[in-house]
């Protein structure tokens, strides 16, 4: 298949910010399905969150490197996830700071972002901080779409709805 002389293929790139929470199992299975059906890739986004520990060095960077060790195993076991869904590796970003500050700096710097996925908690805590962060106050000023995926949705009614 050739490719017409001016046009580019844009693949989609399907986001997703990874952290320990149920509901994002669910936000991962939605995008590698989705990515999987329209030809796409997921990309995932840990943020290493920090505290200040400035007066102990030598134990602030053992924290680090402990901290970098375990997101890069997190990334590892779910890029399986994404592999076996999918059927193709997903980029891997770490990043340190705030998640929210992190989160909008790499949909800035990485143009091949196409939508953000996000899933909201299903329990009592609300959506979580971050969905109600980019509903509310970032709505309308991101230059991707964000899809909330109900944290509660099941393997068999994710298959049913991409």
């Amino acid at each position: 298949m050739t490719q017409p002389i001016g046009k580019e293929i844009h693949q989609r790139i399907f986001l997703v910010v990874v952290d320990e929470t149920e509901e994002m199992t669910v936000a991962l299975h939605y995008a590698a399905l989705r990515a999987r059906n329209s030809g796409g890739r997921v990309a995932l986004l840990h943020v290493m969150e920090m505290g200040e520990l400035q007066q102990w060095g030598a134990v602030e960077a053992l924290m680090r490197e402990e901290a970098r060790e375990e997101a890069e195993h997190l990334l590892q076991r779910l890029a399986k996830e994404v592999v076996d869904i999918a059927g193709s590796l997903p980029c891997l970003y770490i990043r340190e700071g705030a998640r929210k500050d992190e989160l909008l700096k790499l949909i800035e710097e990485e143009p091949g972002i196409s939508i953000l996925v996000l899933a909201a908690g299903a329990g009592r805590g609300g959506p979580g901080p971050l969905v109600s962060y980019i509903v509310g106050q970032m709505s309308g000023s991101l230059r991707i779409p964000v899809t909330i995926v109900p944290g509660s949705l099941s393997d068999a009614r994710l298959d049913a709805i991409t």
